[in-house]
């Protein structure tokens, strides 16, 4: 088995957007300011080894405020974004809290209330109970804004023909399947208002054209992430309808099917954008132990996002 060759098209850009690497500064300093326990509320990144990691450095994460014995810590919001209440609720427990919303969740938010003060009824394209939908949704009154889902629910959905419609989307969806949605949508309303600028975001994208690059050419593709991880999941979707069906999620309790991967003879890898380099590099190296690996990196565009973390960190 030693010495089969296998080639690893290694998809560029992958991992850490600029989002996530705020995140995890913001984690961090916060450690350093105020010292430990920091509470974050929600996995401040959908991502194991990362949460294992601030965990180390004291970090204590929870899913409610409620839950947080000693409300003189500080509680840190995580990078999916919060409904409007949390800061709130944290303002009446006379909490400190730092958010660590991504900038760019952050700028629908604000869409999301420019468009309800102008009196559009709101459509938000995403995935129920995904901790960005519950965040965006939560930004306005209940009522003022429908979820939907795939193209199966904008075909049915309905809506008083007067009323003023615009859309918004979650930022880590599929590129195309979204595409397809809004399409349905617009043939339906043809006076539908779109964002002034897409709302998926920047890295969403990347990281989608760079795996759809390279996956036609390859006998697998793994992409290396959580189950939890929106990105990573529409990675592996991207890959499969991009010429390699045998695409598939490696998370933190997957084993490498190296049987699979000895009957390969191209291999893609590509890992979601709170997934850390390390595992990229420990996936690699435990090929490398059993075939003879040849790693060429395709890269479409180079990043240069860096989101700077709360003044009152510095």
């Amino acid at each position: 088995m030693k010495n089969k060759q296998i080639k690893i098209l290694l998809s560029a850009p992958r991992g850490f957007c600029a989002g996530v690497e705020r995140a995890i500064e913001i984690v961090e300093k916060s450690i350093q300011k105020y010292g430990s326990p920091v509470y974050v509320r929600h996995e401040i990144v959908h991502n194991k080894h990362v949460v294992d990691n601030l965990k180390n450095k004291g970090a204590i994460f929870v899913e409610e405020l409620e839950e947080i014995n000693d409300k003189s810590r500080p509680v840190i919001f995580s990078a999916h974004g919060v409904p409007k209440k949390i800061p709130e609720d944290a303002e009446n427990y006379k909490m400190t809290y730092v958010d660590a919303t991504c900038p760019l969740v952050s700028k629908v938010h604000r869409e999301a209330e420019n468009l309800n003060k102008a009196g559009y009824h709101i459509i938000l394209i995403g995935h129920e109970n995904h901790p960005e939908v519950i965040g965006t949704m939560g930004q306005l009154p209940k009522g003022s804004i429908d979820l939907v889902q795939n193209e199966a629910e904008a075909m049915e959905y309905k809506t008083n023909p007067r009323e003023k419609l615009a859309y918004i989307t979650q930022t880590t969806l599929s590129v195309d399947d979204t595409k397809e949605i809004i399409k349905i949508l617009k043939d339906k309303y043809t006076n539908i208002k779109e964002p002034a600028k897409e709302d998926i975001c920047y890295a969403t994208t990347n990281r989608q054209m760079a795996v759809k690059n390279i996956a036609k050419k390859c006998d697998m593709f793994f992409v290396i992430g959580s189950r939890n991880s929106s990105n990573s999941v529409r990675l592996v979707e991207v890959a499969k309808k991009s010429g390699c069906q045998n695409s598939q999620l490696f998370h933190s309790e997957s084993e490498i099917p190296f049987d699979q991967i000895q009957n390969s003879n191209t291999i893609g890898i590509s890992s979601g954008a709170s997934a850390p380099e390390i595992l990229v590099k420990d996936f690699i190296n435990e090929l490398k132990k059993k075939f003879s690996i040849n790693v060429e990196e395709v890269e479409i565009i180079k990043e240069n996002v860096v989101f700077k973390v709360p003044n009152k960190l510095n």
